[in-house]
């Protein structure tokens, strides 16, 4: 082909689809820039309008703080049962080994609140609050590896590039406040497993929706999104002509290929613009009373990045109309010095995540806001490596496992599901992660089968072709 013939075509064709996107281009930059102006509506009323998500990285052992099991005393050090397992897959890290031994927890349990919910000794904040908790035992998935499990329950499926959890709510609620993104992270190491799995960026991020949906990270210290400061030498005045600059430049490209993601880009641009004063207001803790930053148990040096600070700017954010604040805390892949590691590892998470529900109870929020914790499997009953008399490890289990919900929707104070004596297999109510996943969309109003978006010609939606709603857990 002529290439003058070709390079028309070529115009020709960028002319007639940036000509034929521009008027929904120019729709989609103004919904871009004022979120509240297409979000969609809600299939019915929501309970809940916001969402806290205390992710558990690495598997907490259920065994360990939830599902207590007396009768796993007197298996103690003896063979799991064949007719237990029944051949059932375990990871590559055991399955080599020639024995399989029972270990009994070696931490007391005892019943708190009105229902009696059992809770380990190791969670004694938590165990405050659990009339104002539902503890789900019969969680379950069918990963046993951490990348995985964690991208099926955050994703709804097992393999990369689809939509986070806080994505597609930013996509079909939109947000609250045009000043913070709907859809923030934070992240903080725990002591227990210095070493455990990585935390990637696309369990945040938007897949095939437009990037505008993905989740913004904040980081501890004077900086808490990358970039956002402007530069030595450059002021407000400044900044602000230059992204007027931009902005002109990307809405005449824009104009001429009609690629929604240049309308995400301006919007963007325009978004950290106005965090850059909304964000350092939201970070700074110096106002908070003495008493709010002791009941979360931050340090003395007002400067924690751990988790019990994520856990009162997850509070503030909420405040502040962000929909959707993911805390995800590492650490929790005990393989080996589980009794130590374990210690460790609750009393990070226990007093802050108590804190958290007292603090948005007395707020009035609890009602608002719809609070999980939890992990991606939980543990084996049997021990990973050697046991002996004070130490053991346990590998992953996805067959049942343990995580609780609050707030926004759901019954308090109860316990739902029942596995066996063994904590391996589910006995009653199982609670797979697409009906998990069904229940929080339903806590927000939206019909899970309904959200769903069209790419490579097939509509999507977080729990792809499965999921209930489970109703025995909803108020």
């Amino acid at each position: 082909m002529d290439p003058h013939v070709e390079q028309q075509m070529l115009q020709t064709r960028r002319q007639f689809f940036g000509r034929t996107a521009s008027g929904l281009g120019a729709t989609a930059l103004a919904s871009l820039l004022n979120p509240g102006l297409l979000s969609a509506s809600t299939h019915f009323a929501p309970k809940a309008k916001h969402v806290i998500y205390l992710f558990m990285s690495g598997g907490p052992s259920h065994i360990d703080l939830f599902d207590h099991k007396p009768k796993l005393e007197a298996q103690h050090g003896k063979e799991l049962p064949g007719s237990i397992r029944m051949g059932q897959r375990i990871t590559g890290m055991t399955s080599g080994q020639k024995s399989f031994p029972c270990v009994a927890p070696m931490f007391k349990f005892a019943q708190h609140g009105q229902a009696g919910t059992w809770v380990s000794e190791l969670l004694p904040h938590t165990a405050t609050v659990v009339d104002d908790i539902a503890v789900i035992k019969t969680l379950n998935t069918e990963a046993i590896n951490h990348d995985p499990a964690t991208t099926y329950i955050q994703t709804g499926h097992q393999q990369p590039g689809r939509p986070s959890l806080g994505a597609w709510l930013d996509y079909g609620l939109g947000g609250e406040n045009d000043n913070l993104p709907t859809f923030i992270v934070l992240i903080s190491q725990g002591s227990g497993n210095k070493t455990d799995q990585p935390i990637f960026s696309r369990l945040w991020g938007s897949g095939f929706l437009p990037t505008q949906h993905q989740g913004v990270r904040f980081r501890s210290g004077d900086d808490p999104v990358l970039y956002l400061s402007n530069p030595p030498g450059v002021d407000p005045q400044t900044r602000r002509r230059m992204l007027d600059g931009v902005g002109r430049l990307n809405r005449m490209a824009a104009d001429s290929f009609g690629d929604p993601e240049i309308n995400t880009r301006i919007a963007q641009y325009e978004m950290a613009y106005r965090m850059q004063t909304s964000v350092p207001d939201l970070t700074d803790l110096s106002g908070e009373p003495k008493s709010t930053i002791a009941m979360y148990g931050i340090d003395d040096k007002g400067v924690d990045g751990g988790f019990a600070r994520n856990c009162l700017l997850a509070r503030r954010m909420v405040e502040r109309g962000v929909r959707f604040v993911q805390l995800m805390h590492r650490g929790w892949d005990q393989h080996n010095n589980l009794p130590n590691q374990i210690r460790g590892q609750c009393k990070d998470v226990d007093q802050p995540a108590a804190a958290l529900i007292k603090d948005l109870k007395m707020r009035g929020l609890l009602d608002e806001t719809l609070v999980i914790w939890g992990g991606e499997f939980g543990r084996t009953v049997y021990s990973q490596g050697a046991l002996t008399k004070d130490n053991y490890g346990r590998d992953h289990h996805g067959r049942c496992f343990t995580m609780w919900m609050a707030g926004g929707g759901i019954k308090p104070g109860i316990s739902y599901g029942e596995t066996d004596d063994f904590c391996y297999n589910i006995v009653q109510d199982p609670v797979h992660i697409h009906d998990f996943n069904a229940t929080i969309l339903h806590c927000l109003g939206i019909d899970h089968t309904k959200l769903t978006f069209k790419f490579q010609g097939r509509d999507f939606r977080l729990t792809d072709v499965h999921g209930n709603v489970v109703k025995g857990l909803l108020a």
